[in-house]
Formats: structure tokens, C-alpha cells, sequence
């Protein structure tokens, strides 16, 4: 039988009742053997109905926000690992609230940090994103300082437990936020509107992220970004997938959205490294002796990662796939 590195740990899941997170509860009930997941969010209602849904006393529903660091402090007591998955996400409402942005994404960042420090959390684990890579909008450029703060933080942490790394991917297939359901919506209506028919994006499957994050786990010795390869698509394949027999609108790219999505920056390569299928993005600053990454590739100092210079691809037949199974 698989080992994971959760099995018999106490993890504190902030946003756990996220797409990501139920996913996240969900595939270590069912596939791992961890002691304790603590759900840690702002709202009881979807609490409530988490704890409906899961039925599974492995799981503990705490209600509090990332920007309340005593509260953090308290739910994070005995917790062996931190998943930090909770965000502003949406692009627009990131764009007309943008001190909510900061405060969310950016002291929350802080505070996890402090928490995890104050009470002695071996490792944490911070979900970022793809618009983090040269940011064009208030989003990415909180997850961007957010990456800064979760890498630098092993400098605050200095000799005691806590090591800190991030994940880095693009789109998920079948989250909130995706574009698929926006485009099985609009297929009843036979016009699917897109923003440009040139754009491309990375996909990944809500396992392939979980998965992601124990690999971060089971690796990180503190400081990296894990960035997985995944393969790319092309929006007017996905439309195609969906709605072979819709029209297309084209509406024009919105502000802060991008043709083609980044994974790694220019300024990433010379500390990027290929290892056990995923890329990782050492830290320019080590605090550690290195125990792995020593059979790692290194990858070329003009090396970057986007999604229409991807050497896989999702056909037609395979989104199709992805989408209706």
C-alpha cells in the first residue's frame, strides 16, 4: 500500500471549503491516512454543509479568517502541516476592492507565516497561481508578494521547525472558477463567447493538484516552488470540445487577462530545476544543506515555461473527454 506524507498528521486547511479544498479533504479521506483535517474558513454555511456531505470525524470545522492572526494561532496548536489555499481570487472583484486584496492575500500570507512559526508547525504549504509569473493585474501582483513572503519566511523561521514552500499551477478543470462552466452554461444558448482565439492555457485536474501539494510535502526542505508539467490547450479547441456546433463570439480580451499563461519568470531559470515530473523553482537564498534535488536536471538560464510553448497538448478529443466524463 502507498505511504503519503500526511498519513498521521494534523493539517490545517485554510479556504478548505474551496473547490480545491473539499477536493483536498476529499482525496486524502479516501486515498490517505491523515489524524486530523482542520477546515479552516470564514463561512458556517458551507461549513455546515461540508460537514453533511463528508460525514467523517477526521474533520474539524473551525470558523475564522486568515487576516485574525490569534485565531490562526489557535487553530493552527498541534497541527503538524498547513495547506494554504484561501484567496481573493476573482480577478475583477480583486480590481474594484483592492485593499481587500492586500489584506487577504498579503497580510493573511504574513499572519500564516507568524502563526505557523509562533506555535511550531513543521511544514506549510501555500497555493499560488500562474498570474503571480509577471503579474498584469492587482491579483497576481498580491500572489506574487504573497510567493515572497512564503519563501523569504524560512528566513524568519532561522533554526526552529517551520519550512515554508509554494505550489504554483494554471487553470483546474472543474473548479469554480474555470471556464468550462461558463461555456456549458452559455451552450444552451448556441453562442459561447471568447475573449481571443489566439489564447492558450494550462490545465490541470483537481488530483493532479492535490497530488502536487504532497509532492511539495514529501520534498521540500523550504524556500521552493513546485510547478507541475502539465499540457496546454487552446480555448477554441475547449469551445469545439463543448459546443462543436455553437457559434463563437469573440468579445475581446478583458483588463488584466493575458493571451498565453506563464509558469516560470525569466529572472526563475537559473534557479529552476527538473525533478520527478514537475519543475521547482529553488530559492536564491539557502538555509539548508541540500538533501534533494541532487540527481535534478538544471535547466537552461533563457528557460521558460508557457502555455504556447508547451511541448504537450490537449486535442480536441481529450478535452472533450475531460469535460464529459
Amino acid at each position: 500500500m502507498n505511504s503519503y506524507p500526511v498519513d498521521g498528521k494534523t493539517i490545517l486547511l485554510t479556504g478548505g471549503t474551496g473547490s480545491f479544498g473539499k477536493h483536498f479533504c476529499r482525496y486524502l479521506l479516501n486515498k490517505c491516512k491523515p489524524k486530523v483535517i482542520r477546515v479552516f474558513s470564514r463561512d458556517e454555511l458551507k461549513q455546515h454543509e461540508m460537514r453533511q456531505e463528508f460525514d467523517d470525524n477526521r474533520l474539524r470545522f473551525f470558523i475564522g479568517d486568515v487576516r485574525d492572526v490569534e485565531r490562526l494561532r489557535r487553530a493552527m496548536e498541534g497541527a503538524d502541516y498547513v495547506v494554504h489555499a484561501a484567496a481573493l481570487k476573482q480577478v475583477p472583484a480583486c480590481e474594484y476592492n483592492p485593499f481587500e486584496a492586500v489584506k487577504t492575500n498579503i497580510h493573511g500570507a504574513q499572519n500564516i507565516i507568524d502563526a505557523a512559526i509562533d506555535v511550531g508547525v513543521e511544514k506549510v504549504v501555500a497555493l499560488s497561481t500562474d498570474k503571480a509569473v509577471n503579474p498584469v493585474n492587482l491579483y497576481g501582483a498580491t500572489k506574487l508578494c504573497a510567493d515572497k513572503l512564503f519563501v523569504q519566511g524560512n528566513a524568519y523561521s532561522g533554526d526552529r521547525i517551520t519550512r515554508f514552500s509554494c505550489v504554483r499551477y494554471g487553470n483546474v478543470i472543474g473548479s469554480r472558477g474555470s471556464v468550462i462552466p461558463l461555456f456549458l452554461k452559455q451552450k444552451e444558448t448556441g453562442v459561447l463567447t471568447v475573449t481571443d482565439s489566439r489564447m492558450t492555457r494550462f490545465w490541470i485536474t483537481l488530483d493532479e493538484a492535490v497530488e502536487l501539494v504532497l509532492n511539495a510535502f514529501k520534498y521540500m526542505q523550504g524556500g521552493e516552488i513546485f510547478i507541475p508539467k502539465i499540457p496546454s490547450m487552446r480555448i477554441m479547441d475547449l469551445a469545439k470540445a463543448i459546443c462543436p456546433d455553437c457559434r463563437v463570439k469573440i468579445i475581446g480580451i478583458r483588463p488584466g487577462e493575458k493571451l498565453h499563461e506563464a509558469l516560470t519568470g525569466e529572472d526563475e531559470a537559473r534557479n529552476t530545476i527538473s525533478y520527478h515530473g514537475m519543475y521547482i523553482v529553488l530559492p536564491s537564498f539557502s538555509w539548508w544543506s541540500r538533501e534533494n534535488y541532487h540527481d535534478a536536471d538544471k535547466m537552461p538560464e533563457d528557460f521558460t515555461y508557457t502555455s504556447d510553448k508547451n511541448d504537450e497538448w490537449l486535442s480536441v478529443e481529450e478535452l472533450r473527454k475531460v469535460v464529459f466524463s
